[in-house]
């Protein structure tokens, strides 16, 4: 069992590293004169019940550090059940986003990333966005048409963050595509690691608020895994 646990913990560092190692690498967002922008996308469908509320907590959580090193607008989309598919308003003000995403609950469906990653081209076309969060576990559309897709929002400078929860192999090649694809970033998580996930999502919304200088200076005092990232970057 303890080997197990030291298997475990080391292959999650591991993951952490190479997530860190590539967003250090990631092009510095573009700014059009105002705050950041951030989408952060959920999918909620029913697989994703169990760990739904966790990841509300953790994306306040993100919202609130970056605020307090820079400016950012976010934006909560997610989809779930059949063909529904939701955004809210572009807001400074995480507590305008706490009511209704507490009022969400997970429904059977299926994925729907097609439509985030439609949504988010559209989004940069009206006005830049610096980046897009995805959390979710399964992909249940066509693989060709999600990349050409990625491919675009790549050309238009926005990287995707895909944190994958499960084992699933095919989302997980997707994934890791569409990543490529945008110059973003790929990690793997689960129910056992949720610092990881805060960490790094803070990390994400640091970089989409004030770019790598932020997050070099929010590493003085963060440590861990941000000061980790601020390390690797030149």
């Amino acid at each position: 069992m303890a080997k197990n646990l030291d298997k475990a913990n080391k292959e999650a560092e591991q993951n952490v590293k190479a997530f860190l190692d590539k967003v250090a690498n990631t092009p510095a967002p573009a700014k059009s004169g105002g705050a950041g922008r951030l989408i952060f996308a959920l999918d909620a469908t029913a697989s994703r019940q169990p760990t739904w509320d966790q990841a509300s907590h953790l994306q306040r959580e993100m919202f609130n550090t970056a605020a307090e090193v820079g400016k950012l607008e976010l934006q909560i989309a997610f989809f779930r059940g059949f063909g529904e598919f939701k955004a809210t308003r572009w807001t400074q003000d995480s507590r305008s986003l706490t009511r209704p995403l507490s009022k969400v609950s997970c429904l059977g469906g299926h994925t729907q990333f097609e439509k985030v990653l439609k949504h988010t081209l559209k989004q940069t076309t009206e006005k830049p966005v610096n980046a897009l969060v995805y959390v979710g576990d399964s992909i249940e559309e066509d693989v060709d048409h999600l990349c050409h897709l990625a491919g675009q929002i790549g050309m238009k400078g926005v990287p995707v963050f895909i944190f994958q929860e499960g084992y699933d192999p095919i989302a997980e090649a997707c994934f890791k595509q569409i990543c490529r694809l945008t110059n973003g970033a790929f990690c793997r998580f689960d129910a056992g690691s949720a610092a990881y996930l805060r960490s790094l999502l803070k990390a994400v919304a640091i970089f989409a608020a004030g770019g790598k200088k932020a997050l070099r200076d929010y590493s003085k005092n963060a440590g861990g895994e941000i000061l980790l990232l601020s390390n690797q970057i030149k």
